[in-house]
C-alpha cells in the first residue's frame, strides 16, 4: 500500500478543543473534524504541537485519535502526533495510534534532551522496530533546540516505514537537498505556512499547517491549484493570507488560532496552561488580519 498516494495537500494540525474548565469539548472537536472534511481539507493531524499536545494526557490521545477516525470518512488520513523527548513514551504513543487505525504518526525530534545526531537516529529506528505504523519525521528546531541533519534524514529513509517528513525550518533548499538524495517515494511536507507555497512549487506534497485551522477552503484551494498547475491562482490566494500566516504566531501558538475559532463560533477560547488567550491587544490585531485576509480573498 502506498502512503504518497493521500497525505498530502492542506493538513491542519487541530486545536484541541477545551471547555471552560479545562475539559476536552469532544461534540466541539467532532464538529471541527466535520467542517474541515466539508470545507476541503485533506487530511487532519490530531495531538500535534498546535493541539497542545504536551498537555494532552496518553488518555486524552487515545480518545482525540479514535474520535477523530470515528468521525471523519473511511480513508480520510488521521496522522496522529505521537512525539515526546522519552522514546519509550514515544514507543506508547505509536503503538495506540497503530492499534486505532491513524493513517501514520508524526514525531517530532526529541526536544530538551538535546540528542546527538546518532541519538536522533536510535531514537527514530528504535519507535519504528517497535511499531508497524508508517512515520513522518518533524523537524522543528524552533521548539526542539536540536536541528535533524539532511544526513539523517537521509539515514532514516533507509528504514522502510519512515514515509515523509514535516520540515518546518522554512529552507526549501533543505527540500532540494533532500529530494536529490533520497531514492525511494517519500513525502515531503511543510511546516511553516509562510513558505509553504514555495515548498509546494519546489516539489513539496503540501503543508501540515496552522493557518488552515482558521481558513480550511482557502489552505486547500491554494493547494489543489497549484497541483493543477493554476500557480498565479495558487500565488494570489496565499499573498492574500501572508500577514495571517504571520499572526498565527502573534502569541504562542495556539492562542490566536484558537482566539479566532471562538470567535468564529467553533470552540471556546480556552487554552491549558502554561499556554494562556491572546492578549486583548494581540485579540484585536488577528481579527482584523482574518477580516482583512478574507474580503481581500473575494
Amino acid at each position: 500500500m502506498s502512503y504518497t498516494e493521500n497525505i498530502r495537500g492542506s493538513i491542519p494540525a487541530l486545536v484541541t478543543p477545551f471547555t471552560a474548565s479545562g475539559e476536552i469539548d469532544l461534540q466541539a472537536f467532532k464538529n471541527l473534524v466535520k467542517w474541515h472534511v466539508d470545507n476541503g481539507t485533506h487530511g487532519l493531524v490530531i495531538c500535534g504541537t498546535t493541539g497542545e499536545s504536551p498537555n494532552i494526557s496518553d488518555e486524552e490521545h487515545s480518545l482525540l485519535i479514535k474520535t477523530a477516525i470515528d468521525t471523519a470518512p473511511i480513508g480520510f488520513p488521521i496522522i496522529a502526533g505521537c512525539g515526546s523527548n522519552s522514546t519509550n513514551k514515544t514507543i506508547k504513543l505509536t503503538q495506540n495510534a497503530q492499534a486505532l487505525g491513524a493513517a501514520a504518526a508524526l514525531i517530532v525530534v526529541p526536544y530538551y534532551n538535546k540528542p546527538s545526531q546518532q541519538g536522533l537516529y536510535a531514537h527514530f529506528e528504535a519507535v519504528h522496530d517497535a511499531t508497524n505504523l508508517p512515520i513522518i519525521l518533524y523537524n522543528v528546531p524552533s521548539r526542539t533546540i536540536v536541528d535533524m541533519s539532511d544526513d539523517t534524514v537521509i539515514a532514516l529513509t533507509k528504514l522502510p516505514r519512515i514515509i515523509g517528513i514535516k520540515d518546518a525550518t522554512g529552507d526549501l533548499n533543505r527540500l532540494r537537498n533532500q529530494k536529490a538524495h533520497i531514492e525511494k517515494d517519500f513525502i515531503y511536507l511543510s511546516g511553516d505556512d509562510m513558505s509553504a507555497l514555495e515548498y509546494i512549487l519546489n516539489g513539496g506534497h503540501g503543508c501540515i499547517s496552522v493557518t488552515a485551522n482558521v481558513v480550511p477552503e482557502i489552505c486547500a484551494s491554494i493547494f489543489n491549484n497549484a497541483q493543477i498547475g493554476k500557480i498565479e491562482e495558487a500565488k494570489e490566494q496565499d499573498n492574500k493570507l501572508s500577514e495571517l500566516h504571520k499572526k498565527m504566531f502573534i502569541e504562542p501558538s495556539p492562542a490566536a488560532p484558537k482566539y479566532l475559532l471562538s470567535k468564529q463560533g467553533h470552540i471556546q477560547n480556552t487554552l491549558r496552561l502554561p499556554l494562556l488567550p491572546l492578549s486583548s491587544e494581540s485579540a484585536n490585531i488577528v481579527e482584523e488580519t482574518l477580516k482583512q485576509s478574507i474580503k481581500n480573498g473575494d
